[in-house]
């Protein structure tokens, strides 16, 4: 099975190399929203012009508005009181995560499944980013989500890979195995590619190294406990890692047993937070 692997590796490596498995671009709207958003002249009216010609959008940015996780003091009824209470850096990594489900789709039945079912985690993780980042660090809650939103998006080229590969297809766990070996540095690619900010390129490849070094907790250290939080209790194999293990809790001033939910009664604020992007 490693030689397989090793050789789907190659192949995937050489095709991105070669622009034969193009990386994903992020869709138009998302590219127009941060636009917008790194522009220091941009006014909100500006960013509300864009969001607005997508009613989906457009809905859900005001639906994330009225959630109590933000706690608005009064009903937000339209795009532009949205925006004025978000902000615009807040507004931006919202619309470009909440954009991004568009890409998590395929033709084949299968890897349709296995990228919505992508897209669920990345959510449900996502969420628990921002519920980690306001309590237990100084760093952006909306950051915080994208960089949950994301630090699975190398598996799209791989998935897409597969798709034109029928024996890769059929051979689920053979699939795993090169998802889980590659995704990490592929991901770092895409995000280079976009041009994410240098503290969310990192994710894809440092959320799973669990004796990574540093001084302060950064994105990547709340991936890791939101990603551990999320699978606490399934069979899959990050509910068997060792958390006693995991630097990333120390860096974020936690307790490895992972009660925190409960013991802090964050329960109630990580659910909501899980449905945000739902």
């Amino acid at each position: 099975m490693e030689r397989v692997v090793e050789t789907v590796r190659t192949e995937i490596v050489t095709a991105i190399e070669s622009d034969q498995l193009v990386l994903p671009t992020l869709p138009e709207v998302a590219l127009r929203v941060r636009e917008v958003a790194e522009d220091a002249n941009a006014s909100l009216e500006q960013m509300a012009e864009v969001i607005g010609n997508d009613a989906a959008l457009t809905a859900r940015i005001i639906k994330v508005a009225n959630s109590p996780l933000l706690r608005a003091s009064r009903e937000i009824e339209n795009l532009k009181m949205a925006l004025m209470r978000l902000g615009v850096e807040y507004t931006c990594n919202l619309a470009t995560g909440l954009a991004m489900e568009q890409m998590f789709q395929a033709t084949s039945d299968i890897v349709d499944t296995r990228m919505r079912e992508v897209w669920s985690r990345s959510s449900e993780i996502a969420g628990i980013c921002h519920v980690l980042c306001r309590h237990y660090t100084r760093l952006r809650p909306d950051q915080a989500m994208l960089a949950g939103l994301v630090h699975q998006i190398g598996i799209l080229p791989i998935l897409t890979y597969a798709e034109e590969h029928a024996s890769l297809l059929k051979d689920s766990i053979t699939l795993d195995r090169v998802i889980h070996s590659l995704h990490p540095g592929i991901g770092e690619k895409i995000l280079q590619h976009w041009e994410f900010p240098e503290e969310l390129r990192n994710v894809p490849a440092e959320y799973l190294n669990f004796t990574r070094q540093g001084d302060a907790a950064d994105y990547a250290d709340i991936v890791t406990v939101a990603a551990l939080q999320s699978y606490m209790g399934s069979e899959h194999p990050l509910a068997k890692v060792d958390y006693e293990q995991v630097l990333s809790f120390g860096r974020l001033g936690l307790d490895p047993d992972m009660q925190f939910a409960e013991g802090e009664d964050l329960s109630d604020e990580m659910e909501a937070a899980m449905a945000l992007l739902q």
